[in-house]
């Protein structure tokens, strides 16, 4: 028996239960890790709250799907790891099928990296779903290049800061966009080349005015809602906006035509595309671990939390005052 986090319906921070539950042992294509850190991810929250792209299948429900830790026990059919490893769990599954926050988790082999010696528990946690929605959407998808300008949306939450690096890391030109002035000068030591505080400037204005009227090749969105018609404005003809999460709750709608039919592309992405295409995630993990271990990449941790704390951390996650990784440590 571990401790698991579990919910039985749906519902704010306070449906979260810590619960002693079999572990089990892993199945075929299965490892079963000891769990010493779990990152926590928005999904998580929405997925709580019966309002993620997938619903809850059947209570009582588990949540997460990155983590840190150490393998115990290596199914049938898995190659590539063995007892003792050090490895990271990156978002592969669903939640329906597996859950992270627990002492111990049983996760599918193909969810699994091997983790660096340079890289603790934390980092490990706090890494990979960040760079790997940012690389897999701007690089892998979009085809983000030197020269490029990226105008980034929610740009101190952890996916913001790993594109703003991202982009760095590829020569393009980071314009970060945050709603308060509290969070700008956080943002330009992270490296973005401009900061656009949202209720004091405006968006369409600033980003042609620092692109010389021709706009940015990417916008990566994280907000989603009625704004992606200011957002258009920005894309440079034959650019893109790319939504990777809906932090507005309010429909989006395409403004392709309101705008008079500019060459836009527009499409939603999800770190799953990367993820669960092993050649896709071979070379996201290869640019990411080459990031980290030349300096360029290094993971943003807000705040760690113990795993009975778990209502605690969500209610952090939940405000959005954070700047980079809500992590939960694992103590045995």
């Amino acid at each position: 028996m571990v401790k698991t986090v579990r919910f039985h319906e749906v519902g704010g921070p306070d449906v979260l239960r810590l619960e002693d539950v079999e572990v089990g042992e892993p199945g075929p294509g299965e490892v079963l890790i000891r769990v010493d850190a779990i990152g926590l991810n928005r999904a998580e929250v929405l997925f709580r709250s019966g309002h993620y792209i997938e619903p809850v299948k059947e209570f009582p429900a588990r949540l997460g799907a990155e983590a840190a830790g150490v393998v115990e026990v290596v199914g049938a059919e898995v190659a590539g790891f063995e007892a003792g490893q050090p490895v990271s769990v990156v978002p592969a599954f669903s939640m329906n099928d597996y859950g992270v926050y627990a002492e111990y988790a049983i996760v599918p082999a193909a969810a699994v990296l091997r983790r660096p010696a340079f890289l603790d528990e934390v980092g490990g946690a706090a890494v990979w779903m960040p760079y790997l929605t940012a690389y897999g959407a701007l690089v892998e998808v979009g085809g983000m290049r030197a020269g490029d300008t990226v105008v980034l949306t929610a740009a101190s939450s952890s996916v913001g800061l790993a594109a703003i690096q991202v982009a760095n890391r590829v020569g393009a030109v980071p314009i970060a966009t945050t709603r308060t002035r509290a969070k700008a000068e956080r943002l330009r030591k992270a490296g973005a080349a401009e900061v656009i505080v949202t209720d004091e400037e405006d968006v369409v204005e600033r980003v042609l005015d620092l692109t010389g009227g021709r706009g940015a090749e990417f916008v990566f969105d994280a907000v989603a809602g009625p704004g992606v018609v200011g957002l258009a404005k920005v894309v440079a003809p034959g650019g893109t906006l790319l939504l990777y999460g809906a932090l507005s709750g309010e429909a989006t709608p395409y403004p392709g035509f309101e705008l008079g039919m500019p060459a836009l592309n527009m499409r939603t992405y999800t770190v799953h595309e990367t993820t669960t295409d092993p050649e896709r995630l071979r070379r996201a993990a290869a640019f990411v671990s080459s990031g980290l271990r030349s300096g360029a990449f290094e993971p943003v941790v807000d705040r760690v939390f113990s795993l009975d704390e778990i209502v605690a951390a969500h209610r952090h996650l939940e405000a959005g005052h954070q700047v980079g990784k809500i992590v939960v440590a694992v103590d045995h």
